[in-house]
């Protein structure tokens, strides 16, 4: 097993998924702090979800909510 990086906690808690009906969605970071800038992205209608290149949130597609892990 590979040891563990320096700085970095165990438990570390896993990106927020969000469920839209919406095919293009906005992220603007809206943690604690002051987040990130606000970008656009597109849900591609093949693959249902899309990933925010800031903070790792994941959006999905509500019509594939239920085929993805999420």
């Amino acid at each position: 097993m590979a040891p563990d990086a320096p700085g970095q906690e165990k438990d570390t808690t896993p990106p927020e998924t969000t469920v839209t009906a919406e095919w293009r969605v906005c992220c603007d970071g809206s943690g604690p702090g002051l987040g990130h800038p606000r970008v656009w992205l597109s849900i591609p209608r093949d693959k249902g979800f899309v990933e925010c290149g800031y903070c790792d949130r994941k959006f999905v597609h509500e019509s594939f909510a239920d085929k993805l892990k999420t």
